[in-house]
C-alpha cells in the first residue's frame, strides 16, 4: 500500500472497504473474496502480490 501512495483511509473512503474488514487485513484474518478484488483494483496488482498460501 505504501508503494502505491494507499492509506487505510483512502481504502475506506475510495475503494469502499469498510474498516472492519482492514482491521482485519491487518490482523491476518480471513477475508471475502470480493475485497480481495477491491483490493488488487485499486492497487493495480495480482492476487498472487497481496496473498501467500501457508499450510
Amino acid at each position: 500500500m505504501k508503494n502505491k501512495g494507499f492509506s487505510t483511509y483512502k481504502l475506506r473512503e475510495e475503494c469502499g472497504i469498510d474498516s472492519k474488514t482492514i482491521r482485519r487485513l491487518k490482523a491476518n484474518e480471513n477475508i471475502e473474496t470480493k475485497t480481495i478484488d477491491k483490493l488488487c483494483s485499486a492497487l493495480n496488482c495480482r492476487v498472487e502480490d497481496i496473498i501467500e498460501y501457508k499450510k
